[in-house]
């Protein structure tokens, strides 16, 4: 039975809603156009989508089991269901540390985009050449004051979604800030597609060119898949142990990479056909959002609107993600020094505060915490929880998990052998490769 005194999700679309809201963020509008625009477009795109389904739907799933039927935080779930493995609680240790790194250097790039959106609604934008906004941007994120004023208001925004707790917080306003999100990302769709020379920007996404695909773009898809999905750093097990067991988790996880690989393509879709329209090329890198697009929304018709659109759309995504990361902390810390989730939130939002300062003033300390992070904790986090759901509870443990909402889990033996031996085996070519081992090869 679920534990009384613990709060939960409310029903099936606010489970879907903040665990979605955790998936999408900055990495499926900022990061997942320009990988795919640096790696062939549509043939990446097919890659990616091969391996939502193989590899990241499983492990997510895995992650989710393992939330639930602990009902307890990230670190306390291992602790919970296998006290007689250490080696498993370190799981949870990297998930705390994980969410701590990220959401410092998170903060600081959320803090951009909430610039932008200020200096879109001003019209600060407008009339600026591609050299001078190359400049404005690089003058702003290398900047101290500005980036710095602008983490700290995006840290109370999210410390103050967190304090409201699990269903009055964080499911009350991830059920209003998605549907907005897609809102406003279908609208700037139906203005890309429409505008003179779209459709070789739509052609680039969904026309797949094979002979771009080599070694080193199947690892790409396969590192956007994994880190895409949120799962390896605990917010997935966090959300997960506030599932009531009356919801399929098959369902719920199938909705979540769904909603998040929808999100991805229609950023793509947005961004494409505007950046072929005028000529730019799709393979600008990173600065493709707050260099690029500015200079597309400028030689468009209603571009004032258009720009403001797009940067708020980027905050919701960045607010999304970065509420589950800081619930990953706060859980930690009612259940395992237990606080009470205000003086919680206050104390893991201040503490990230100082980390995210840190960032602003040294990109050496920002670069350390991203890579951290997306090379080391998040792979191992994710080879140890599918090795975990598949060695270590087994198929039966798992199965029964997956049939507490009544039905049948008819496919446990294929997700057991992909947890087992398939998922592990894939995540550690990212692991791999984020640490330069498998550059002579690829």
């Amino acid at each position: 039975m679920d534990a009384p005194s613990r709060d939960s999700f409310s029903g099936k679309f606010g489970v879907i809603a903040a665990a979605a809201g955790s998936a999408v963020g900055l990495g499926n509008i900022w990061r997942f156009p320009y990988v795919a625009g640096e790696n062939g477009g549509g043939a990446f795109l097919l890659v990616y989508l091969g391996f939502i389904l193989a590899i990241g739907l499983p492990v997510m799933l895995s992650e989710l089991l393992i939330g639930r039927k602990s009902q307890k935080n990230v670190f306390g779930a291992f602790k919970t269901l296998a006290p007689d493995k250490p080696i498993f609680m370190s799981v949870g240790i990297m998930g705390v540390g994980a969410a701590f790194m990220i959401l410092a250097f998170y903060a600081v790039v959320a803090g951009w985009t909430l610039e932008y959106t200020w200096l879109a609604v001003q019209d600060g934008l407008a009339g600026k050449t591609s050299a001078e906004l190359s400049t404005l941007f690089k003058s702003f994120s290398s900047s101290t004051v500005g980036p710095m004023v602008w983490m700290v208001v995006f840290m109370v925004m999210t410390a103050g979604i967190v304090m409201g707790g699990v269903k009055n917080g964080i499911e009350k306003y991830t059920k209003i800030l998605m549907p907005m999100l897609l809102v406003i990302i279908i609208v700037l769709c139906i203005k890309a597609i429409t505008l003179d020379g779209a459709e070789k920007g739509l052609l680039f996404l969904f026309q797949p060119d094979f002979s771009k695909v080599t070694g080193s773009v199947i690892l790409e898809a396969l590192g956007q898949a994994f880190f895409s999905l949120s799962i390896g750093m605990g917010v997935i097990a966090t959300y997960g142990s506030y599932i009531q067991k009356k919801e399929n988790l098959l369902a719920t996880a199938f909705s979540v990479s769904v909603a998040d690989t929808l999100i991805a393509v229609l950023a793509g879709i947005a961004i494409f056909p505007a950046v072929f329209a005028f000529g730019i090329k799709p393979d600008a890198g990173p600065g493709l959002v707050f260099e690029t697009l500015p200079n597309v929304f400028n030689q468009m018709v209603g571009g004032y609107l258009f720009s403001i659109a797009f940067f708020v759309l980027l905050v919701i995504a960045a607010l999304t993600s970065s509420v589950s990361l800081l619930e990953v902390v706060v859980a930690y810390f009612c259940e395992e020094l237990k606080m009470k989730r205000k003086a919680a939130t206050a104390l893991a939002a201040g503490l990230i505060t100082l980390l995210g300062a840190l960032c602003v003033v040294s990109q050496d300390v920002f670069d350390v915490f991203d890579k951290t992070s997306s090379t080391i904790l998040l792979p191992l986090g994710g080879i140890l929880i599918a090795v975990f759901a598949g060695w270590v509870l087994g198929k039966n443990k798992v199965k029964e998990e997956l049939e507490a909402h009544g039905g049948k889990a008819n496919y446990v033996s294929v997700l057991i052998f992909v947890v087992k031996i398939v998922a592990p085996i894939a995540i550690g070519f990212v692991f791999l490769k984020g640490l330069g081992v498998l550059e002579l090869i690829f």
